[in-house]
């Protein structure tokens, strides 16, 4: 068992990319990134409405989900958007330490846990984030259900603070109401870290 590969299996039919951005009250200057952006619906929704002054980066293992953005980028003129082809946990080239406000993944830390690249990846997250910056995680829950990854790599939110703490970030913030409607309640976490 080597990872899990889930490219071109978007959330957009299923999560509302509002909701979950509104979970992270922009102020409109940001600097952000779309950690496992896949196609792109997040950036471009921040792009568009919520990020008018800030700078978007869109960050994909997939040369494919880049390529897409750069189409995106070019069609529409898009200067706050920078698009970058990187697997996550070996680093991320060209954004500087200190330097990003926000990061989010959706539907993406459970990767870093199949690849057993869990601690790699939040270092690096670390690296890049400001002094107060937010590191945001919207993922499912640890529930044996039908959809989503395997049970084996989701992660509680209990079990992502004890990942974080291990690297001297906190949790600032818990929304477990979040996602999908499924039978067994709301689909997803959303977690918020921070630097202590």
């Amino acid at each position: 068992m080597n990872g899990h590969r889930a490219h071109g299996f978007s959330s957009v039919h299923f999560l509302d990319s509002d909701e979950i951005l509104n979970e992270l009250d922009l102020k409109g200057d940001e600097t952000f990134m779309d950690a496992g952006c896949g196609d792109g619906h997040i950036a471009i929704k921040v792009v568009e409405d919520y990020l008018p002054n800030g700078t978007v980066y869109a960050v994909d293992i997939y040369d494919a989900s880049i390529e897409d953005m750069e189409t995106y980028k070019n069609e529409n003129n898009v200067e706050n958007l920078i698009n970058i082809e990187a697997d996550i946990p070996k680093g991320i080239p060209g954004v500087e330490d200190e330097s990003v406000d926000v990061v989010l993944m959706v539907n993406v830390f459970h990767g870093f846990k199949a690849s057993r690249t869990i601690d790699e990846a939040i270092k690096e997250f670390k690296r890049i984030i400001k002094k107060d910056g937010k590191i945001a995680i919207m993922d499912y829950k640890a529930w044996d259900v039908p959809k989503g990854p395997p049970t084996a790599f989701r992660s509680s939110s209990k079990e992502l603070e004890e990942c974080f703490n291990k690297h001297d970030l906190k949790m600032i913030y818990l929304n477990e109401e979040i996602g999908e409607d499924i039978p067994e309640g709301k689909s997803h976490n959303f977690v918020v870290f921070q630097k202590e």
